[in-house]
């Protein structure tokens, strides 16, 4: 009687006897058309080919732009040329700008109230103080902000920006923070109201408040302009003719990095304090280069940044040129509003190495960083009486010879203390109020709104101080 093999038998017999038959080749046939398969998949998905150019490129330029040795230099540099070509770049369209909106069309409509018998008074509220405002604002942010978002949407595109997260990544951890505030960081070189957007990229909660709270550590394209005339006449005047170039870009340059060094200092004390917690992992993708979308990078920074920025600052500047031609322009016992103001500011200002007028500045001209200066050399015109400079008292204005400004400052008073304290004070002070409005809009707290808004100030009371403690003490 035959035996009764099971299913799992008769299979195996049968697979003994197919292999007896074909031979055993049939077996090595099987193995190497497995491996070969294989081999064909790992090769279209798995580049180890170092020849591949795509490949070579991403990682070489990766080996330099992210190392340990030259990662920081060449951010500082690129990020310095940048800054380069939007100073550089936005002088001659924002002196055509203020020509246009300012040495034009101001004089003719003022003919043109003139012509149609308006009151004095609304003339100046009108034109001196709303319309002279927000040319101001128009002539000298839109030409920068044209420039510097154009760029570093091009930076974004290309996929630098990814990288220098990376190498900015450690020093974020390590004061409490996530490593993609280094991004909203350098968006806000461009303006603080679009880096405090910019924050939206973090997903932490608490790490997206310190990056907003900490932007304003960021010189803003508004304070450059006080930097640079600044820093010349005080800091390269100080200096040989041969380097005054040289030590006035290095005293900028130097403030700028010391906002750097603020903006870790005060993430890395809220995250121990206010916002205690550990700076969450995160996983950075680098993406690799590619060329950068021209016509989607021309809309994205000029009408979803540039414009909107620009429109909210306007909106903001015009109450505020109301507001300085009123304070310079109504008298109180023969006095105006501004002296008075001045006076009440001065012995508080003496103790931070500054001036009334600075500060009186600084609180009327607080929806715009841009007009800080024309509101400080028509405050000097005001109390000092000096009417060889500007339009006229009460009126903003600026002059074009940073000679002529340093002239004018110096002979009211201003010494190498008031310039050093103006650019720590032009670094460390109040959020516009662009910038305040869209914390609020992004925060829904009015609490964490006002520390954004006082603690820069405090800090840039306490640095003045001491600055003006060791300067008298020399």
């Amino acid at each position: 009687m035959a035996e009764t093999l099971n299913p799992k038998e008769k299979l195996l017999n049968t697979a003994n006897e197919l292999r007896w038959e074909v031979g055993e080749n049939f077996h090595d046939t099987l193995l190497e058309s497995i491996y070969k398969n294989a081999a064909d998949i790992t090769a279209l998905t798995v580049n180890h080919d170092n020849k591949g150019r795509k490949y070579n490129f991403d990682s070489v330029v990766d080996k330099v732009v992210t190392s340990r040795l030259l990662g920081f230099p060449i951010m500082f540099l690129l990020l310095a040329l940048v800054f380069w070509l939007t100073i550089a770049g936005a002088n001659y369209p924002s002196r055509f700008l203020s020509f246009i909106l300012i040495d034009n069309i101001h004089p003719f409509l003022k003919d043109l109230l003139f012509f149609l018998n308006s009151p004095w008074w609304l003339t100046g509220l009108i034109l001196d103080g709303a319309y002279l405002a927000s040319a101001w604002v128009v002539s000298v942010m839109l030409p920068p902000m044209a420039i510097f978002f154009p760029v570093f949407t091009l930076l974004e595109d290309y996929g630098y920006l990814p990288r220098v997260a990376f190498n900015m990544d450690s020093l974020f951890r390590k004061a409490g923070a996530h490593g993609k505030q280094a991004l909203t960081m350098t968006m806000g070189f461009g303006c603080n109201a679009a880096g405090v957007v910019a924050a939206r990229i973090i997903d932490s909660p608490r790490e997206r408040l310190i990056a907003i709270i900490t932007n304003n550590f960021s010189l803003c394209n508004g304070r450059w302009p006080t930097q640079i005339l600044i820093a010349t006449i005080f800091i390269g005047g100080a200096v040989s003719p041969h380097l005054a170039g040289f030590v006035t870009a290095a005293a900028v340059v130097f403030v700028a990095v010391l906002g750097i060094l603020f903006s870790l200092i005060v993430s890395w004390t809220l995250s121990k304090t206010a916002l205690k917690g550990e700076a969450s992992a995160f996983s950075l993708e680098l993406p690799p280069y590619r060329p950068p979308r021209i016509l989607q990078t021309l809309y994205t920074s000029l009408i979803d940044r540039t414009l909107i920025v620009l429109w909210r600052a306007v909106v903001f500047a015009l109450p505020s040129g109301i507001v300085i031609w009123l304070v310079a322009n109504l008298t109180v016992g023969g006095y105006s509003i501004a002296a008075y103001m001045i006076n009440w500011l001065d012995p508080l200002a003496f103790i931070i190495g500054l001036n009334g007028v600075i500060l009186l500045a600084y609180i009327i001209a607080i929806p715009a960083n841009e007009i800080v200066i024309p509101t400080i050399l028509m405050l000097t015109v005001l109390v000092t009486g000096n009417d060889s400079a500007g339009a006229g008292a009460g009126v903003l204005f600026e002059i074009d010879s940073a000679s002529q400004t340093g002239n004018l400052l110096i002979s009211s008073g201003w010494t190498l203390l008031t310039g050093m304290n103006l650019m720590l004070f032009s670094l460390l002070h109040n959020p516009c109020s662009t910038t305040i409005y869209t914390i609020y809009k992004e925060t829904k707290s009015l609490l964490w709104t006002f520390v954004s808004s006082v603690l820069p100030i405090l800090i840039g009371f306490v640095i003045c101080f001491l600055v003006t403690l060791i300067y008298r003490a020399l």
